[in-house]
């Protein structure tokens, strides 16, 4: 039995226009690789955007302005 392949395509209305470029160490770059072929991880574009904007989501999250301190809340 083949592997299911998940297709994910991007929405017509929202094309992807730009560009983002970063570069990496020796070591952050073997770090990477061996992560991706770990866990079977094909598309590095795809995986590259979701765990940047998972970490930027859950960092404004975290930051999200609130009514009153987190002491008085606690209270």
């Amino acid at each position: 039995m083949r592997p299911v392949r998940k297709i994910s395509l991007a929405k017509p209305s929202l094309p992807r226009v730009h560009k983002i470029a970063f570069m990496l160490n020796e070591e952050e770059y073997k770090t990477v690789e061996r992560y991706l072929l770990k866990y079977n991880i094909q598309n590095k574009s795809r995986w590259y955007r979701e765990t940047i904007l998972l970490h930027v989501l859950r960092t404004l999250e975290e930051d999200y302005p609130t009514l009153f301190k987190e002491i008085e809340m606690r209270r």
